[in-house]
C-alpha cells in the first residue's frame, strides 16, 4: 500500500509539474545560417536542457518565465529570456569569451568538435553522470568514449588504490591530461604487482570531482607535437564549470549485489571464500567469518557545486564531494580471501575562477584538493606459517593495505589581447601527489608476540611545476581563414620515495633488536615450521633507508603550430615541437592533419604525426628492496633503479625515451538525424618501457633476485573507432540512440632482450599482460528517450573476448609435456560477454530530479576460472570487471 501511495504522488506531482511547463523548440546557426549540431541549450538555474540536432533543431519543455543559455565551443554564450514564447531561433556569434577554454587539439577559436581534421569526442559530463549511477570520473569514461578502458584491481597493492586506465589500449602513461588546457600532473604511483599496464605511472582521473567537470574532450590522436611528452595514445582534457547560475548537487547511493554465480564443487571450503557462509568479516582482523550479505559495496556520493557572477563576465564557481564506498567481496581461494575491490572515503574541493581586469584582459585560476582514506586487502596468510605469530591471529590472517592520497593542484594565469591583435596567455601550474601507505591488520613476524599489527610503511610523492606562454593569432583575411600559434613550456619534477617506520621494513633478532650484523645477530625461528620468521609488515614491507629517493628534472619546450583553410572545403594544420630534458637530451617531432569538406553532409580528414614520451622518474629511481635473512645471511631480492650499478651489471641499458609513429583516417557523415564519425589508426611504438621478469643474480653478494625497468618491446596497435548518433524529436519528447564502438588490435613486433633469457625478460605472461591492456573490441548502444518529466536511458555493453596466461606459467615446463603445453594450461579464457544497463529519470519539480536505475543489470560475471588467476579469484580484472550488478538511485537539486 505504502508503494502504490507513493507511486500516486509521483505521477501527481509529475502531472502538476507537466502542467506548468511550455514546449519550447528552435533552430540554432551561425552568422552565415548553417546550422550548428551539439550547441548545448540550458534552462538557467536548473539542471534541464538539451542539444541541437544535425540541423541545429532543438525541443525543450520549460517553466514559464525562464531564461534560456545558449552555448557552444568556439561561439559566445547567449542567454534569452523566453517571454511566453514558444519558438527562439538563435544565431551564433563567432568568439571565445573570456574564461572559455579552446577544443583541445586545436589552437583556433574557430574550430569545433566536428569540423577538425582528427577525432575528438566532447562528453557533456552533466548529462552522463545524470543517466548512470557510476560515481567516478574513469567509469565514466569507460561507458563514454570508445577506445577508452579502466578497471578496478585486486590484489595489485597500490593499483588496488588508482584504477589504471588506458587510451587504444596503450600504456597509462601514453595519455596526457589536461585540466582547461593546463598539463595535469601524473600519480606517484608506478604499477608493480598484478594488473594491467605494469611498469607504468598515469594521470589519477578520479581525483578530479565529476561535479566540477563541465565537459570533458578526447582527443583521440597521436599529439605530442602539440602538447609534449605522454601525448602518443591521445589527450583528455577536462573542462572545468564556469556557470553562475547559483547552487546545486546531488545525493546518490548504491550497492553491488553479492549473487555471483559460481560453480565451488571442485573446491570445496579451499575455494569458497565470501560464498554463503564463508564471508570474510571485514570489521574484525584474523581471518574471522562474518554474516552473509546479499549487497556489499555500498557506495554513498554528495556533491555541491555554487557558481556566482564576479562584475560583468567574470565568474568564480566552487565544488566540493564526499564519497564513501565500502569493500566487495567475490568468491576466492583460501590463500586469498579478500578477493574484492577497496573502499574508499574520499573529499574533493575545487574551484574556476575567471576575473575580467578590462575588456581584453582576464585573470584565471583554478586548482583543488583531494583526499582519499583506501582500504584493500592483501594476500592471506594461513597456518601453519612462519609470517604468522599464533598468539596473535590464532586463525591465520588477511593484511590490509590501506593509503592516504592526497592531491594538491592549483594553476594561475592572465590572458589578454594584444594592440596588434595577438592573444597572449601566461600560466604557472603546480601539482602534488602523495602516495602515504598504512597496513593494519598484519605483524612483523621476527616481532613476535611484541609486534604491533598496523605500521607506518612510508610511501611515496610526485610534484611538478609548470609554466606557460602562449600567442596565437587567428587571420580573417588570409586564404579562407589562418591560425597561428607558438609559445615555450618549462616544467620541473621531483620524485621522492620516504621511508616508514622501523617495523615495517626491519627484520628483528631474537632480543628485538634490529639486525644490522646477520652474522652477531640471531633470527628467529618459527616453532610450527623451523623456517626463519620474516621481518617486515606483513601485506606489504616499507620502504625504508635504503629506498629512499628525492630526485628531479627539468624541460623546456618550444612549439609553432598552424591551421589554414586552404579554401572553403580544404583544411590543413602542422604543427612542430622541441624538447629538451635534463637528463636524457633533446628530441622534436612534427605532425601534420589535413580536412576535405567532400560535401554538405560528409568530411573526410587524416593525420601522421610522429611522437614520443620521456621515461618518467619513478622509472628511472623506483626501487624496492626486501632483506631475508637466512642461515645468517641476510639474501636480498630488489626492484633496482635504472641508475644503479645492478642494473648495468646485467646489460640493462639507461631508459631513454619511446618513440611513435601514428597515423589516422576517417570521415565525419551527416544524413537527416543521424551522425556518423569513423576513424582508423595506427600506432607505431619503439622501445616500449617494461618492467621484466625476476633474474637469478648469483654475481652480485647477498642478492637472490633482481628485476629492472627497461625500453623492452616494440608494439604496433592498429585499430577502428566508430560514433554513431540519431536523434529524432517526436511529437512529444524526443528518442535518441548512440552507438560507440572501438576494435582494437596491439602485436608485439620486438623483444629487446639482447643477450639476456626472454622468457624471464619479457616472457609469454609479461606479453599477454601487455596485449589485454583493452579488449579486441568494446560495443556500447545507448537509448534514450525524453518525455515532458520522464526520460528513460537503456544501454548495452560488449566486451570481446580476453585470453590471460595464469601464474601456471611458472610451473616446469617438463611436467606439462614441454612449453608449448604448458602455454595451453595456463591459457585463461574469458568469453565474450554484454552487460545492460537501464535508468529511469523523474523530474519532480522544477528544482529536483530523481534518477533509478542498475548497472549489469542481469549481473553477468566473466567466466569462471580455476585457481591460478592473477589476484586469486574466481576471474581477473577484465570487461566490465569482477563487481556485479548495481542498483543506485540519485537525487538531483537545485536553487
Amino acid at each position: 500500500m505504502k508503494k502504490l501511495t507513493l507511486f500516486i504522488l509521483v505521477v501527481l506531482m509529475g502531472n502538476l509539474y507537466a502542467h506548468s511547463q511550455k514546449s519550447l523548440s528552435g533552430t540554432i546557426t551561425d552568422a552565415t545560417g548553417v546550422p550548428l549540431l551539439g550547441v548545448n541549450i540550458v534552462e538557467k538555474g536548473t539542471q534541464n536542457g538539451t542539444s541541437s540536432d544535425f540541423d541545429g533543431k532543438y525541443t525543450l519543455e520549460v517553466s514559464e518565465g525562464a531564461v534560456l543559455v545558449f552555448s557552444f565551443v568556439g561561439f559566445a554564450s547567449q542567454e534569452v529570456p523566453l517571454n511566453g514564447r514558444t519558438t527562439i531561433d538563435v544565431v551564433m556569434q563567432e568568439g571565445v569569451e573570456l574564461g572559455e577554454i579552446l577544443l583541445v587539439g586545436s589552437r583556433s577559436p574557430k574550430r569545433t568538435s566536428t569540423d577538425t581534421a582528427v577525432p575528438i569526442d566532447v562528453i557533456d559530463v552533466q548529462d552522463v553522470v545524470t543517466q548512470s549511477g557510476r560515481i567516478e570520473v574513469n567509469e565514466l569514461l569507460q561507458f563514454a568514449a570508445p577506445s577508452f578502458n579502466a578497471n578496478k584491481q585486486s590484489g595489485s597493492d597500490g593499483a588496488d588504490h588508482i584504477d589504471p586506465a588506458t587510451l587504444r589500449g596503450l600504456g597509462p602513461d601514453q595519455t596526457l591530461v589536461l585540466i582547461n588546457g593546463k598539463r595535469r600532473h601524473q600519480s606517484s604511483l608506478i604499477n608493480i604487482f598484478g594488473t594491467r599496464g605494469r611498469g607504468n605511472t598515469g594521470t589519477d582521473l578520479n581525483n578530479i570531482p565529476a561535479s566540477a567537470i563541465k565537459r570533458i574532450e578526447v582527443l583521440r590522436d597521436g599529439a605530442a607535437a602539440q602538447y609534449g611528452s605522454d601525448a602518443i595514445a591521445g589527450v583528455i582534457n577536462i573542462v572545468l564549470k564556469n556557470g553562475t547560475d547559483g547552487p546545486s548537487g546531488f545525493v546518490s547511493y548504491g550497492a553491488y549485489s553479492t549473487n555471483a554465480d559460481v560453480d565451488i564443487s571442485d573446491f570445496g571450503e579451499y575455494g569458497s571464500w565470501n560464498t554463503d557462509g564463508f564471508r570474510l568479516d571485514t570489521e574484525r582482523d584474523g581471518n574471522q567469518i562474518g554474516e552473509d550479505k546479499n549487497f556489499d559495496g555500498g557506495s554513498f556520493k554528495a556533491g555541491f557545486n555554487y557558481g556566482v557572477g564576479i562584475g560583468d563576465k567574470g565568474f568564480v564557481n566552487f565544488t566540493t564531494e564526499y564519497v564513501s564506498k565500502n569493500k566487495t567481496l567475490r568468491p576466492g581461494f583460501d590463500f586469498r580471501k579478500g578477493f574484492g575491490e577497496a573502499s574508499i572515503d574520499g573529499f574533493n574541493f575545487m574551484v574556476n575562477a575567471g576575473i575580467p581586469l578590462s575588456d581584453k584582459t582576464e585573470f584565471y585560476a583554478f586548482g583543488g584538493r583531494n583526499f582519499r582514506d583506501t582500504d584493500a586487502f592483501a594476500f592471506t596468510r594461513n597456518n601453519p606459517t612462519a609470517r604468522n605469530v599464533i598468539s596473535i591471529y590464532p586463525d591465520g590472517f588477511t593484511p590490509r593495505i590501506t593509503s592516504n592520497i592526497t592531491d594538491n593542484s592549483i594553476s594561475a594565469g592572465f590572458r589578454t589581447e594584444l594592440a596588434s591583435g595577438w592573444k597572449a596567455d601566461i600560466s604557472n601550474t603546480y601539482g602534488k601527489n602523495n602516495f602515504h601507505y598504512f597496513i593494519k591488520g598484519t605483524l612483523n613476524a621476527s616481532l613476535e608476540e611484541t609486534s604491533p599489527t598496523d605500521f607506518d610503511a612510508g610511501g611515496h610523492s610526485l610534484s611538478q611545476n609548470t609554466v606557460n606562454l602562449d600567442f596565437s593569432k587567428f587571420y580573417d583575411d588570409v586564404l579562407e581563414g589562418m591560425n597561428l600559434a607558438f609559445g615555450m613550456e618549462y616544467r620541473t619534477e621531483n620524485f621522492t620515495i620516504f621511508a616508514g617506520e622501523e617495523g615495517s621494513y626491519g627484520t628483528f633478532d631474537t632480543n628485538g633488536v634490529l639486525i644490522t650484523d646477520p652474522s652477531t645477530q640471531t633470527q628467529p625461528i618459527d616453532p610450527e615450521t623451523g623456517d626463519p620468521r620474516p621481518g617486515g609488515s606483513q601485506g606489504f614491507p616499507g620502504y625504508g633507508p635504503t629506498n629512499e629517493v628525492d630526485r628531479s628534472r627539468s624541460n623546456l619546450s618550444l612549439y609553432a603550430d598552424g591551421e589554414f583553410d586552404l579554401s572553403e572545403t580544404f583544411l590543413m594544420s602542422a604543427a612542430a615541437r622541441f624538447e629538451n630534458y635534463s637528463d636524457f637530451g633533446s628530441t622534436v617531432n612534427g605532425k601534420l592533419a589535413a580536412r576535405i569538406k567532400a560535401s554538405d553532409n560528409l568530411n573526410l580528414r587524416g593525420s601522421l604525426s610522429t611522437g614520443f614520451r620521456a621515461p618518467s622518474l619513478a622509472q628511472i629511481y623506483y626501487n624496492l628492496r626486501f632483506t631475508n635473512f637466512v642461515g645468517g645471511e641476510a639474501l636480498e631480492s630488489l626492484l633496482s633503479p635504472n641508475n644503479s650499478p645492478v642494473t648495468a651489471s646485467f646489460g640493462i641499458d639507461q631508459l631513454k625515451e619511446e618513440t611513435a609513429l601514428n597515423a589516422g583516417l576517417g570521415f565525419t557523415a551527416t544524413i537527416g538525424d543521424f551522425n556518423a564519425s569513423v576513424d582508423g589508426y595506427f600506432i607505431n611504438v619503439k622501445d616500449r618501457i617494461v618492467l621484466t621478469g625476476n633474474f637469478d643474480a648469483p654475481q652480485i653478494p647477498n642478492v637472490e633476485a633482481a628485476q629492472f625497468f627497461v625500453n623492452g618491446v616494440d608494439t604496433r596497435t592498429t585499430g577502428l573507432d566508430i560514433v554513431l548518433s540519431w536523434r529524432k524529436p517526436l511529437a512529444e519528447g524526443s528518442f535518441s540512440a548512440t552507438f560507440i564502438g572501438n576494435f582494437n588490435d596491439m602485436e608485439i613486433k620486438e623483444v629487446k632482450n639482447g643477450a639476456l633469457d626472454e622468457q624471464t625478460f619479457f616472457g609469454e605472461r609479461d606479453k599477454s599482460f601487455l596485449l589485454t591492456s583493452a579488449p579486441k573490441s568494446k560495443l556500447i548502444l545507448n537509448l534514450n528517450y525524453e518525455r515532458d518529466w520522464f526520460n528513460a536511458g537503456l544501454a548495452f555493453n560488449h566486451f570481446s573476448e580476453v585470453e590471460l596466461l595464469d601464474f601456471q606459467m611458472f610451473e616446469d615446463p617438463a611436467d606439462y609435456g614441454g612449453f608449448a603445453n604448458l602455454v595451453e594450461a595456463a591459457t585463461d579464457t574469458y568469453g565474450a560477454k554484454l552487460t545492460t544497463d537501464l535508468v529511469m529519470g523523474f523530474d519532480l519539480c522544477d528544482d529536483l530530479n530523481l534518477s533509478v536505475g542498475a548497472n549489469n543489470l542481469f549481473n553477468i560475471y566473466p567466466d569462471q576460472q580455476d585457481d591460478w588467476t592473477e589476484a586469486g579469484g574466481y576471474w581477473d580484472a577484465v570487461q566490465m570487471g569482477f563487481g556485479g550488478a548495481y542498483f543506485y538511485s540519485r537525487l538531483n537539486f537545485s536553487f
